[in-house]
């Protein structure tokens, strides 16, 4: 056992070290944080450019959020809310990305890039529809909510409405072709759904709504399919007829197996 003395001068030092450290430590960190201190806007825009151009989406997003809050008003303030979107799409955040939009939107309608952040909208809306485990792993979307789907075409739409000449035009077509058919499919395993409870009249009206607003995508010919079931199931032979013949016309191989 120590003397007294010496053991209370162990524990002196001993607290003195971890002082010092705790105090290395804080500097460092302090040190770290504050890195971009000095730095002036375009410095810092610049380094998040270069975070971007590798893939350091979340770097980006930290030194985005820095220029952001110290230059509200500067320069690269708006681009850097642009780019911003952007990085958190990437960076598997879409809904700040969304977020950011809506506010970029908001606070600056008239801005000569603003149908590009009504385009990332609607691209991180698309992500978030996909989802990571779907685009992966191939999984099919068809019965899952299509409310993120409905709200990306939305945004889409309006891209075209509002900027028909903008650069994002041709992608967020083709991208909505895609959300197109993944309504319709959705519409179409609900009608499923309808069926095997025997819901024919709800299931006849999911076909019926597939044939009216999705026109031309492949469901159409199941949307016809399911008309024509329910409404024999439901005893309604001129309405079947009818459907009979439409299958028969735009589907003849069908109607064959009908």
């Amino acid at each position: 056992m120590f003397p007294k003395p010496l053991f209370l001068n162990i524990i002196l030092l001993s607290t003195l070290v971890a002082l010092f450290s705790g105090c290395s430590s804080n500097s460092k960190s302090a040190e770290k944080l504050d890195e971009t201190s000095d730095l002036a806007e375009y410095e810092i825009y610049q380094k998040a450019e270069a975070a971007m151009d590798i893939g350091q989406y979340a770097e980006a997003i930290e030194l985005f959020q820095k220029l952001e809050s110290r230059f509200p008003f500067g320069k690269y303030a708006q681009q850097a809310q642009l780019e911003l979107i952007f990085a958190y799409t990437k960076n598997f955040e879409p809904e700040a990305g969304i977020a950011t939009a809506d506010r970029f939107i908001r606070l600056n309608p008239q801005h000569p890039k603003v149908d590009y952040a009504y385009y990332l909208k609607g691209v991180a809306l698309y992500e978030i529809d996909i989802g990571f485990i779907e685009r992966y792993l191939s999984s099919s979307t068809h019965d899952k909510d299509p409310g993120r789907a409905r709200e990306a075409f939305a945004e889409f739409y309006q891209l075209l409405k509002r900027f028909p000449n903008s650069e994002y035009v041709p992608d967020a077509r083709a991208r909505m072709v895609y959300l197109r058919h993944r309504l319709a499919a959705y519409e179409i395993a609900v009608g499923r759904y309808y069926m095997t409870r025997g819901a024919y009249v709800a299931a006849a009206n999911r076909g019926r709504y597939v044939v009216d607003n999705y026109p031309s995508t492949p469901s159409v010919a199941d949307g016809l399919d399911i008309m024509l079931r329910s409404y024999r199931a439901l005893n309604l032979d001129e309405l079947a007829k009818d459907t009979e013949l439409l299958i028969k016309k735009n589907f003849p191989k069908m109607a064959t197996d009908s």
